[in-house]
């Protein structure tokens, strides 16, 4: 059996920028196990799958440990392949997901994703957020898959070195860490060893939780962002109430086959 294997960056508009996603378009699905033992052997935060039903497509997302209810970076990436390789000239694109209905829409290289929002509540500062994160937040909110800890300015989110086996023992699957930005509304960074990941790129899925936090901070809808990782991501976000946009660019890497 042959599958074809695209690795796109996410959230950039260079090579070796953003958050690299491996996108593998299916025939027919393939059994769980044999996606995960892709994606592990990939190594990248994310493999997408995919299957056209209809109009639609089915969208399925697995880091190397397990499968997640939702992906912002790889569901940039399985986007621009269908708009430039699969069906070129299509202005919209449509998923059925874990996480509901999800359309990506494209101006120009421009890639504009409608996403759920996950807003967060204040929660209590913990001792144990504290000694897996190594510095303590200004404020500390929860959303449904992560936590999201506010930090006083973009110095203080570079400093953090955390305890990624402390993080991978709280309650939440994610860590979001934010501040005011230098050079953009805000910067963030996420990290998730509990699914096998320790620090994510750029995490299009983290930005369901910070956009509404931002614009109801900063009073302002439309907010650029920046992901603070080595590899660095843009990204603009404009809250919509109960669904958030998140628009970022991509550039493809690689093209190759599977063989099982």
């Amino acid at each position: 059996m042959e599958i074809p294997l695209y690795q796109i960056d996410a959230f950039t508009s260079r090579v070796f920028g953003g958050n690299p996603a491996a996108v593998c378009p299916l025939a027919t699905w393939l059994p769980a196990e044999t996606m995960q033992a892709i994606a592990a052997e990939n190594n990248l935060s994310e493999t997408a799958f995919f299957v056209k039903e209809g109009g639609d497509y089915e969208l399925r997302w697995f880091t190397p440990a397990t499968e997640v209810d939702l992906c912002g970076h790889a569901t940039l990436a399985t986007a621009a392949l269908i708009f430039e390789r699969l069906a070129p000239g299509s202005a919209q694109v449509r998923f059925r997901t874990r996480s509901g209905p999800l359309e990506v829409s494209r101006d120009g290289e421009l890639l504009i994703m409608d996403f759920p929002a996950r807003p967060a509540s204040p929660i209590k500062r913990s001792a144990a957020v504290v000694e897996a994160l190594g510095a303590e937040p200004t404020e500390l909110l929860a959303a449904p898959r992560d936590h999201l800890a506010v930090f006083e300015d973009e110095r203080a989110v570079r400093a953090l070195a955390p305890d990624f086996r402390a993080l991978a023992a709280l309650e939440r699957k994610g860590m979001i860490v934010t501040a005011p930005g230098e050079d953009s509304d805000f910067v963030s960074r996420f990290f998730a060893p509990a699914v096998g990941i320790a620090e994510d790129p750029v995490t299009g899925s983290a930005h369901c939780t910070l956009t509404p936090y931002w614009s109801k901070r900063l009073g302002k809808r439309r907010l650029s962002a920046r992901q603070l990782s080595a590899r660095g991501g843009e990204l603009v976000c404009e809250d919509r109430g109960a669904r958030v946009a998140i628009m970022g660019r991509t550039a493809f890497y690689l093209e190759g086959t599977i063989r099982l």
